[in-house]
């Protein structure tokens, strides 16, 4: 990965930069997949975050209070954004803008918007998800 940051479309981040971590990223590191794990460990230490939208969907993937332990545990390491009014109406309006031209959902419309708001790029698995949302900085973890 090259230094800097996009600001439309996929680009890198410098280490010390904070980063909104898809949910596709978890999944992967929670089954211990050597290339998340590392991208986590590595490229991005102590400046990782998520959205709460993105720590539902994990919490929906639990099948038991046992991984729901390991997932709270796991989670702690990262910082969590919560949905703000701003957030709520920038997903609204990415919606708007992209659901019927792109598919956009609703989840992503959220993570996305969340991204913007913070001013942070977002690292995912799906860049196709979110290619298409101008001004939103993408970290490409594939």
């Amino acid at each position: 990965m090259g230094q800097g940051t996009s600001t439309t479309g996929v680009g890198a981040v410098s280490d010390a930069s904070p980063l909104l971590v898809d949910t596709d990223i978890l999944i992967d590191a929670g089954r211990a997949a050597p290339t998340a794990l590392q991208f986590l460990n590595d490229k991005y230490p102590g400046a990782l975050a998520v959205c709460v939208i993105t720590r539902m969907e994990l919490i929906v993937g639990c099948r038991n209070k046992a991984e729901l332990r390991v997932l709270d545990s796991f989670l702690r390491g990262f910082r969590v954004f919560a949905l703000t009014p701003d957030i709520s109406q920038q997903a609204e309006a990415l919606l708007r803008r992209y659901r019927l031209s792109h598919g956009l959902l609703i989840p992503d419309a959220l993570i996305a918007a969340t991204a913007l708001g913070a001013d942070i790029p977002l690292a995912t698995k799906n860049v196709s998800d979110f290619r298409f949302i101008e001004g939103l900085a993408l970290v490409d973890y594939g």
